[in-house]
């Protein structure tokens, strides 16, 4: 895949990202129970994702191919866990983004993946194996982490309570293990479709399980919004976790990381002009940490030049140590 077009699936990723979180931290508002909404949100996800599963060859031919695999062993049961991660990301917006905004959740989730996207790729979790530590890489990511910094800068988070800023964080890191590892069951079973039902039927049911205690612990105490755009979470997230799992052999888990945190934080901005959360920050802010966001993934997918008798040291993520 040319990386124009990869890095131009990366950032709609991050803009689908976004618009989910603003649906689903709105249906958590509106209903007054961000578990309620997360399993809503997923389930609605997961019921699409079974009818294109079974009323599509490919999807039909996936499934085969993944009760093939589990039954002998070359899927393992890790690669169908990525959907606790989203599950967890799901939950999170339910739970944070109608207080805290899209931007400063976005913060939170920009930082989680850049650092372990990093951690990632260095290992070679991801399907693309060991991704170089290069330096147009490292600073890619660092400058990411300063665009952060940036939209931090202007936000009141005094009165925002500790584990609102730190799920944020851990939900951003278990993104980018959920897109590898998506990636590495879409590559198994050759199929996003069926990578991606997996991973919606893994955060289902850990949702429904999450709902269930919660509601015993807490008591149920459900409003319905009538309003039909608060339940388009679920087929938003089925599209950009699709993507997600076709993309990363083409990226690596750090570019696809960074290609969404463009997507991220623009989107962020424009849907907190026209909803204004009560600590967002000021446009001038917004637009200083999308600019700089964005020269941080031109640095991260730059490639080095090639050298003079010898062979090109490449940072394309995706790319393997040559031998």
């Amino acid at each position: 895949m040319p990386r124009a077009v990869a890095l131009g699936g990366a950032v709609a990723v991050g803009i689908l990202t976004a618009l989910q979180a603003r649906v689903n931290g709105s249906l958590g508002h509106e209903m007054g129970d961000g578990f309620v909404a997360a399993f809503v949100s997923f389930s609605s996800g997961f019921v699409i994702l079974v009818v294109l599963s079974l009323a599509l060859p490919a999807g039909r031919a996936g499934l085969r191919r993944l009760a093939t695999g589990v039954r002998h062993g070359h899927v393992p049961i890790w690669m169908l866990l990525g959907g606790l991660a989203g599950a967890l990301t799901v939950a999170t917006q339910g739970l944070t983004v109608a207080i805290i905004g899209v931007a400063l959740f976005t913060v939170g989730v920009v930082a989680g993946q850049t650092v372990n996207g990093l951690v990632l790729d260095r290992v070679g979790y991801g399907p693309a194996g060991v991704v170089p530590l290069t330096w147009g890489r490292i600073i890619g990511g660092a400058v990411v982490l300063a665009a952060v910094v940036v939209l931090v800068s202007s936000e009141g988070t005094t009165a925002v309570p500790w584990w609102m800023l730190l799920l944020p964080f851990v939900s951003g890191a278990g993104i980018a293990w959920q897109q590898a590892t998506n990636g590495r069951l879409r590559q198994a079973v050759e199929s996003p479709l069926t990578a991606t039902l997996v991973n919606f039927a893994g955060g289902t049911a850990a949702l429904a399980i999450a709902g269930g205690v919660h509601g015993a612990i807490s008591g149920l105490h459900v409003t319905v919004p009538g309003a039909g755009w608060l339940y388009l979470g679920g087929a938003i997230g089925v599209v950009y976790i699709f993507l997600s799992a076709a993309l990363v052999r083409h990226t690596g888990v750090l570019l696809l990381g960074l290609g969404s945190v463009v997507g991220l934080l623009a989107t962020s901005v424009t849907l907190d002009a026209i909803w204004p959360p009560e600590s967002g920050p000021n446009p001038a802010i917004a637009l200083a940490g999308v600019v700089v966001a964005l020269a941080g993934v031109v640095i991260a997918a730059a490639r080095r030049r090639q050298r003079a008798g010898g062979s090109a040291d490449s940072t394309s993520a995706g790319s393997t140590p040559r031998s």
